[in-house]
């Protein structure tokens, strides 16, 4: 193939090609590893210029314009940030599979090397990859200075609120920054608090239908499937609903949570009320009543969320968590002892054995993709740990599931969490198709490198449009994706089901004005 001169972004040295073609040949660039793509050479002469956030859809290349920037950068010192571990490991053998540097120029910082190597190989690097947490923490104690930099890079940018350790680090930057992200988010205001906190001046931002990048997308079709809540699931919602709503409106009479619809509230709307107590209550004698209702709150709130999306078995082994505490607080005491509560579990220990009907719908769907596909691969997220195990004894009783579970680091109660190692060796066998079923938590929403699927499922919606659109974005690559979202009649599942939608379709209006 033909290979392109890109020895600069600037306009009269820049290909021009509208469908692309060729590789770029760059002297920072290894030979036969970028395929031109003018959208990306278009945003990445845009980023060298100024500070810029790149907004993209997941699969139009947002690490790539990344490198392309680097190469102009280069040799000056480049710090390249992602949120977590894995994703730092994979940019990290990115650099080493695109760029022409020496080996020993690409360095990789985590909190689990010693302050002395960190110090010495921030020195001698070219290229930092490291997690945003070492840095700040490094740089508050004076280990190192960004002086020499001439690029940060800060990937999944959505994150730069409040405190995270990227504002801090962007306001010791005195160098070109660019910021990566599929979703930024559906709220202006928090859009341009990120743009701020980065020192961010340029945006650059496509949505799959725009001109230069269509050709480069596949459609993507949605559907989402209603199932009925069993009459014995739904017997024991009713009293929890019922503690829900009492709770709810002790919290009401003070100004505190006061919505319209109680089930467009969201678990980060109620966490977000206890700062609402602290800063409205603090001073007041009846303050640790609101934190005792606030907790309570907030119990039967996961409570309706596990009956109605996950069924009786996972609700009750929550419960009995609390029960079976030698010693409680004040909170936890209130909410076992609530006489509805008790009526639930009642309910719930008659109906202990009662599965979820997702998981017969999550059973034909699936079944009926490898029928359609035989050599389909299938992401399946769920929320919660505890439904991994229900989906996967149900998905393996299929004889050509080869099912397994990718879940995060922490370990949750008896259940251990995954190495990194192990999520690398799980990612790999899911390349190969050793592993054709993969159920996750949210640690495959964001970043890792997870190979392009037939099919994605949502056991259960989620009211974020961030993780709604990082979730789908793992289909509809390289050829037309799929994505079924499984919807509970008559629970949160259906509000949150249409406050995502309503909220990516925000997002995606907010982002064709960015650009």
């Amino acid at each position: 193939m033909v290979q392109t001169k890109l020895s600069s972004f600037l306009p009269q040295d820049s290909v021009r090609s509208p469908g692309g073609g060729g590789y770029i040949d760059h002297r920072y660039i290894k030979p036969g590893t970028i395929v031109v793509k003018q959208y990306q050479i278009d945003i990445a002469k845009n980023a060298v210029l100024e500070n810029t956030a790149v907004v993209l859809p997941t699969g139009l290349g947002k690490t790539i314009i990344a490198f392309l920037v680097m190469a102009e950068i280069l040799p000056k010192k480049i710090l390249f940030l992602a949120p977590t571990k894995p994703l730092v490991q994979q940019h990290y053998e990115s650099c080493a599979k695109f760029l022409a540097v020496e080996k020993s120029a690409v360095q990789m910082l985590t909190g689990g090397i010693s302050v002395k190597k960190r110090r010495d190989l921030f020195s001698t690097a070219t290229i930092v990859v490291a997690t945003p947490q070492t840095i700040e923490h490094d740089l508050r104690f004076e280990r190192y200075t960004l002086q020499d930099f001439g690029l940060v890079v800060f990937d999944e940018m959505h994150r730069a609120v409040e405190r995270y350790a990227y504002v801090s680090i962007a306001k010791r930057c005195q160098c070109r920054i660019l910021g990566l992200t599929a979703s930024p988010g559906s709220k202006k205001k928090k859009i341009n608090n990120i743009l701020e906190n980065l020192k961010i001046t340029h945006v650059e931002s496509r949505i799959r239908d725009d001109l230069d990048v269509r050709d480069h997308v596949k459609e993507v079709h949605l559907e989402w499937i209603t199932v009925p809540l069993d009459p014995g699931l739904r017997a024991i919602q009713k009293p929890l609903h019922e503690l829900y709503l009492e709770t709810l409106g002790k919290l009401n009479k003070f100004g505190i949570l006061t919505y319209k619809k109680p089930e467009y509230l969201s678990k980060k709307d109620i966490l977000g009320a206890r700062v609402t107590i602290q800063k409205r209550f603090r001073n007041k004698p009846f303050v640790f009543a609101l934190y005792n209702s606030h907790a309570v709150l907030l119990h039967a709130s996961h409570c309706l969320e596990l009956v109605e999306t996950q069924g009786a078995a996972s609700f009750l082994r929550y419960v009995e968590k609390y029960m079976e505490k030698p010693k409680r607080s004040r909170s936890e005491q209130m909410f076992v002892s609530h006489p509805l509560l008790k009526q639930a579990v009642a309910l719930a220990q008659s109906n202990r054995m009662l599965s979820h009907p997702k998981l017969a719908a999550l059973y034909q769907i699936i079944k009926s993709q490898f029928e359609l596909e035989p050599d389909s691969l299938v992401l399946v997220f769920t929320q919660y740990r505890d439904t991994i195990e229900s989906i996967e004894a149900v998905v393996k009783r299929l004889p050509y599931v080869r099912c397994h579970r990718f879940i995060g680091q922490a370990t949750q109660g008896t259940a251990k969490g995954m190495s990194q190692k192990e999520q690398q060796q799980i990612i790999e066998m899911f390349r190969k198709r050793e592993i054709n079923v993969l159920v996750a938590t949210s640690i495959a929403e964001e970043g890792i490198d997870i190979p392009n699927v037939n099919r994605v499922v949502f056991y259960e919606p989620i009211p974020s449009e961030i993780r709604g659109i990082q979730r789908k974005g793992r289909t509809g690559r390289s050829h037309i994706g799929n994505v079924t979202i499984l919807i509970t009649e008559g629970t949160r599942d259906e509000a949150y089901f249409y406050v995502e939608k309503r909220r990516e379709q925000k997002m995606q209006h907010l982002v064709r004005e960015m650009g």
